[in-house]
């Protein structure tokens, strides 16, 4: 495991608004993402009866229909160590193949950065 301190500033900024959406709001995970501006955006699991999304899933969507056009970045606290096929074809849709994604522990600490290729 690598400590969320070895990441740069923007980087540790989406681990720590996707840790702090998952702990606010009580979801099984949280995630951020910075699009091309440095804006960022912040969301949890949405579970309805009719709509079900992961977290990093949600973020994309915001930062879609806020007016992003791409992705710097991507980041996913969870209690899982690796992001599904459908989280990385978000993030990839939007940010392209080598958009990274980071991967922490519900404590903040970075487990791994994949990118969404």
């Amino acid at each position: 495991m690598t400590d969320s301190t070895d990441l740069g500033p923007e980087d540790r900024k989406i681990v720590t608004l996707a840790r702090s959406v998952r702990a606010r709001n009580g979801v099984p995970e949280g995630a951020a993402v910075r699009d091309e501006t440095g804006r960022t955006y912040a969301a949890g699991t949405v579970a309805l009866e009719s709509l079900k999304l992961s977290a990093l899933q949600t973020a994309v969507a915001m930062a879609v229909a806020s007016g992003a056009t791409s992705l710097e970045a991507a980041a996913v606290v969870s209690g899982s160590a690796t992001a599904s096929d459908a989280d990385l074809a978000a993030v990839r849709d939007l940010g392209g193949a080598g958009t990274p994604v980071l991967l922490a522990a519900p404590d903040g600490t970075l487990r791994s950065t994949v990118t969404a290729g």
